[in-house]
């Protein structure tokens, strides 16, 4: 195991399972019209991550620690897996005019992208400025 392994988890076997967070898988480009229609009645945010990048690993435990929104509060979180779904990755780019980075969140509301951010200024802290 490399010092970068030691220092972002790289040796262990990533989980989506083991998470706190009602993630939404978002795996089929279809999912991109859903969310934009969901978007007009709650907050929607789009997680770009690769799971082979110990940053992004970092920054997606970083933002599920921090999340201390109520169950009920009107927000739906998306998941991407970067790796598995590099098109949907694109279409979102296309889409949404935001230049593709990893990891990275998407706010969307009322079917426009309100925020994003990338690597260590994703924070749980800017979904409450939409809610």
């Amino acid at each position: 195991m490399g010092i970068f392994d030691k220092m972002f988890g790289g040796g262990e076997k990533e989980s989506k399972n083991e998470s706190t967070l009602q993630w939404t898988p978002l795996n089929d480009i279809s999912q991109l019209e859903i969310a934009e229609m969901e978007s007009q009645q709650q907050l929607v945010g789009i997680l770009k991550h690769s799971t082979r990048c110990g940053i992004s690993r970092m920054v997606l435990r970083q933002f599920e620690n921090s999340y201390d929104l109520p169950e009920d509060a009107p927000v739906k979180l998306y998941f991407l897996d970067l790796l598995s779904h590099r098109d949907i990755s694109n279409e979102i780019a296309n889409r949404f005019k935001v230049m593709h980075e990893s990891p990275q969140l998407i706010l969307l509301k009322e079917k426009l992208v309100v925020h994003h951010s990338s690597h260590q200024d994703i924070d749980s802290e800017n979904l409450k400025e939409f809610i």
